[in-house]
């Protein structure tokens, strides 16, 4: 697997739309480095920005958007609501695939070590890049911010790890590193008031408040036997927050930062500031997520908010997303497009579910053509595809149906099962297809000399063998969708019977058309123990779905007798 790392690097700039696009231009001009969002926000006059790609062209557009950055951006003229230290305030990179934390910490380190030497920045590392531990916290490493830099960066206990010990007026300092995913999350308040908001944020976040003897606000702050101030803990780990007021909407925050997702869901950061809110007598009106989120803390959130309302679980990615934006209120003071604001979506290759993301029509008419792929295969798969989904649609209507309230988890369970198998054999539609074209590519390679026959007879091996698998995982996962059929024909909604009967008929279908593709491939490939083995198990297959279809039509029936 390639390595991909992501890279939110926020700059102290959000209104001067110019500075910005010459910021992001920089970054969009490294090739294999994509960038997915750009964030600006008036009041915080910060902008967030996204890249991802491969670590070395990622960690190249981060150094030229630095510098960019540090050409545009005069610190000594720049106010706003968030805290800030720099032109380039922070730098974190973000392992996602195929990387370890560690390896990602040392290209933060490789980033810090250049920007201090090239730019001439004073550099602080921060989380996972930083070996000392009473440094790796970002708001002890920011604290007194952009106009407490110069006395803190004169004193040798706060010596920047790179660049130079010397206060830069115009760029300030910058603080790189590197950390997991971390959701920028603010929780929108029916108040105007900051103070308000704050108290809230300290009820929350898990560093809390000074604990006070007397009264809460105004109290004298207790201390401990050192003189160390004593806090009271916040309701949610992993959580930093404060209060702020937004004047371009005219509303209060609580303002968040979720540090680990599977500590504090999203859901789980809402609903309690919901809870904080209500106890202040305030109330959350809706919410909004800073730059790009993964996408399964949305399907997580979806599945919260149907859970509550007891309602099936076993619904498709898209509505899961679409429960979570409702439920949440990520679209009241902007749109929230998750296609834009998804990580995974914004990186998924459309290229590879062509097919699936066609219309009914245009699949057809693309089977019909005089081209052979999509042929038998993916369309045994697609058929394998609607029968999973007519036993998640039993399930989500039985789930459903009144008078059968008590049991919607039991049908949740079956719908959830279905909505998977579902999506794996969607998958394997596309990936059919894929397998035929490596074959091709494969016969079309050349055979003048023995090392290219060698080498063409061991891509063809490979190929036929790919082209065997898919089909043979068809007919595997398709054979799992008739304990939920059976389930869905015996126990589910009785007048939705006759659609887990024509569920069972696809998937017999969907089974019998991946075993003839099965014995088609089966013959052009040399390791013959490999291909005994796939033909006696399928066989085996073949003949349990003819006996399962049966099974199923009968029960159907007999509810008409």
């Amino acid at each position: 697997m390639s390595a991909l790392i992501e890279c939110v690097p926020n700059f102290s700039e959000g209104r001067d739309p110019e500075v910005i696009r010459r910021i992001t231009d920089r970054i969009a001009s490294v090739d294999g480095a994509t960038l997915l969002h750009v964030d600006p926000g008036k009041a915080t006059n910060r902008t967030v920005v996204t890249i991802a790609g491969a670590p070395d062209a990622v960690v190249e557009a981060a150094f030229r958007a630095i510098a960019e950055a540090a050409e545009l951006i005069d610190m000594r003229q720049h106010a706003g609501e968030h805290p800030r230290m720099g032109a380039t305030d922070v730098c974190p990179l973000i392992p996602i695939s195929g990387i370890t934390m560690e390896e990602t910490a040392e290209f933060a380190r490789r980033l810090a070590e250049r920007v201090g030497r090239e730019l001439q920045i004073p550099v602080y590392l921060y989380e996972a890049a930083q070996p000392d531990p009473a440094r790796k916290n970002l708001s002890v490493i920011r604290a007194g911010e952009y106009e407490g830099l110069a006395r803190k960066i004169a004193d040798p206990a706060w010596k920047p790890d790179y660049g130079p010990a010397t206060f830069k007026p115009r760029s300030g300092a910058t603080v790189i590193g590197a950390r997991d995913f971390l959701v920028a999350y603010n929780v929108n308040l029916n108040t105007t008031s900051t103070r308000r908001a704050n108290a809230v944020a300290f009820d929350v976040r898990e560093a809390g408040r000074p604990k006070r003897e007397g009264h809460p606000l105004t109290g004298k702050v207790v201390t401990d036997a050192a003189g160390h101030p004593v806090t009271e803990p916040g309701t949610l780990k992993a959580v930093k927050a404060i209060g702020w007021f937004i004047e371009e909407y005219g509303v209060a925050q609580v303002s968040m930062n979720l540090t680990d997702l599977r500590v504090t869901p999203l859901h789980v950061a809402f609903d309690e500031v919901c809870r904080a809110a209500e106890a202040r007598g305030l109330r959350v009106t809706g919410s909004e997520l800073v730059g790009l989120v993964p996408l399964s803390a949305l399907l997580e959130a979806g599945r919260h908010f149907l859970r509550k309302q007891q309602r099936s679980l076993g619904v498709s990615e898209a509505e899961l997303v679409r429960v979570a934006i409702v439920s949440l209120g990520l679209d009241e003071l902007a749109a929230f497009t998750p296609e834009e604001r998804v990580i995974e979506y914004r990186l998924r290759d459309t290229a590879s579910s062509r097919l699936v993301n066609m219309s009914v029509r245009g699949f057809a008419d693309e089977t019909a053509s005089e081209s052979a792929a999509p042929g038998g295969g993916s369309v045994a798969a697609l058929l394998g595809a609607f029968a999973a989904s007519l036993g998640a649609m039993v399930a989500n209507l039985s789930a459903h149906k009144r008078g059968w309230d008590e049991r919607w988890e039991e049908f949740s369970r079956w719908a959830e099962r279905g909505q998977r198998l579902k999506d794996e054999l969607l998958y394997l539609v596309d990936e059919d297809t894929r397998a035929f074209n490596q074959v091709m590519a494969a016969l079309a390679m050349p055979r003048s000399t023995d090392v290219e026959k060698a080498a063409r007879a061991e891509a063809l091996e490979r190929a036929n063998v790919g082209a065997l698998e898919v089909p043979y995982r068809v007919m595997h996962i398709v054979s799992e969708a008739f304990d939920l059929l059976e389930a869905m024909a015996r126990d589910g909604n009785p007048a939705s019977a006759s659609d887990a009967g024509v569920g069972a008929l696809c998937a017999r279908a969907a089974i019998r058309g991946a075993w003839l593709n099965v014995l088609t491939n089966a013959g052009g490939i040399k390791d013959r123990q490999r291909v005994e083995g796939v033909l006696a198990d399928g066989r085996r297959v073949e003949q349990d779905a003819a006996a399962r279809e049966t099974a199923i039509l009968d029960i159907v029936e007999r509810k008409f007798a």
